[in-house]
């Protein structure tokens, strides 16, 4: 059986609430849920902040980037993308054929959700700087792949993926 690519991928910033829904959505569709991150710490054997802290940003995004272009061609259930997998050009090339939601969240409930960032490389410091920096910087490139976008801020995660269902159909 050749595979037809993922059902839905799902982008967005940390504190989106990406696994949660896609948990959710896959139980809902009885469709298997694949995580890029899951895949790449399963691959390394190290978590993904370890990843950063000992090899570097760079050799995480060349990672993610594998780890994405894989999942797209062999996943088709549920796909949730790490924060960062859509800052290569090659992977937003990848995700022009395939379903793509924004999980839009703003900056208080982003801060709210990820809390100290403890685990997230890229929140050591300032969190809440640090938090809207990445918003500002990815957000734009967030929308450019979406194919719809589905805010989250004041919404369960039940509610977020009931939303999800009800726009693909």
């Amino acid at each position: 059986m050749t595979a037809t690519g993922p059902r839905v991928v799902l982008v967005g910033p940390m504190g989106a609430g990406k696994t949660t829904v896609a948990t959710l959505l896959g139980e809902a569709w009885g469709l298997p849920v694949r995580d890029t991150d899951a895949d790449i710490e399963a691959a390394e054997g190290r978590s993904v902040s370890d990843i950063f802290v000992d090899s570097g940003e760079d050799h995480f995004r060349d990672l993610e980037a594998a780890a994405v272009a894989t999942a797209l061609a062999e996943h088709e259930g549920v796909l949730a993308l790490g924060g960062g997998a859509v800052l290569r050009p090659a992977t937003r090339d990848l995700l022009a054929d395939v379903p793509v939601v924004f999980l839009r969240v703003g900056l208080s409930e982003a801060v709210t959700r990820v809390g100290l960032g403890v685990g997230r490389p890229l929140l050591l410091g300032n969190v809440r700087g640090r938090v809207k920096a990445l918003l500002d910087e990815r957000t734009p490139v967030y929308e450019s792949v979406a194919t719809h976008v589905v805010d989250t801020d004041g919404h369960t995660p039940d509610e977020v993926a009931a939303r999800i269902r009800e726009v693909l159909g």
